[in-house]
């Protein structure tokens, strides 16, 4: 097995693993449960779906004439899920919010030390 292959086990192992714990919160509140073969099979297409999107996020930014994808390759991926692109656009700008206060208090920090004091 290549190290690509052997990631890409470990990575799906780990996938498995986190939708196997989300099932079983969902399966405790609600009084029901879910069988192995559930959660293998959410599994696959939980990867399945990952994987188109990688490879409509590595088009997206090629198309574009990049090597890097960006926010705007995975705004387009939302395109068609106005609620999931509206979560998105709300994340991004909150995060943008975020690296601009954290900006503006390390230059401020910085132009203090400027002054001698």
């Amino acid at each position: 097995m290549s190290q690509d292959e052997a990631i890409m086990e470990r990575l799906k192992a780990s996938l498995w693993f986190s939708i196997g714990k989300i099932v079983d919160e969902e399966t405790a509140r609600l009084k029901t449960t879910a069988t192995p073969q559930f959660i293998g099979a959410m599994t696959e297409m939980v990867w399945a779906q990952i994987e188109n999107v990688a490879q409509d996020l590595e088009s997206f930014s090629r198309h574009a004439g990049r090597t890097t994808v960006t926010t705007d390759d995975v705004m387009l991926i939302t395109r068609r899920n106005e609620a999931l692109g509206d979560m998105m656009r709300d994340f991004v700008d909150r995060d943008k919010a975020e690296r601009e206060t954290e900006r503006v208090a390390k230059k401020g920090k910085g132009s203090a030390k400027g002054r001698g004091k």
